[in-house]
């Protein structure tokens, strides 16, 4: 957490189920507006909601800061690769990032959501830039 927040966040940060609730609902409705063959593909991609990366995925290099993260193959490679895909969103580190505010959070939460599904697309940090989802 930035220690600058801590204060504030500690009194109106909402409690895990409502950062997952929330998170969940921006997920659903991004996904709703998919054309429909990426909303298929993409409605079979796990998404996990953790708090912030744990010390495992720091040791591999993973900032602690990080919002989100795509695992595994992209989907042209998928049905090769015996590892599934997944999308990981850092709901204590979008809520930290968006200084508490709930409408914030959610843009955030679409936002990185479609970043780490562009990277399950096959598109890289250059192609998610030119999309907006840095």
């Amino acid at each position: 957490m930035n220690a600058k927040f801590a204060p504030n966040l500690c009194e109106m940060n909402p409690d895990w189920k409502e950062l997952c609730e929330m998170a969940t609902t921006e997920v659903e409705a991004t996904l709703i507006e998919l054309p429909r063959e990426l909303r298929e593909r993409a409605a079979k991609l796990p998404v996990t909601f953790e708090p912030a990366p744990n010390a495992g995925l720091q040791a591999d290099g993973i900032d602690p800061d990080v919002l989100g993260l795509f695992i595994g193959p992209e989907m042209a490679e998928a049905d090769a690769v015996p590892m599934p895909s997944q999308i990981i969103l850092f709901l204590e580190n979008i809520w930290d990032m968006t200084e508490g505010d709930e409408n914030t959070f959610c843009d955030e939460v679409r936002t990185t959501f479609l970043h780490e599904l562009g990277h399950f697309l096959g598109l890289d940090e250059d192609d998610l830039e030119e999309r907006g989802l840095e």
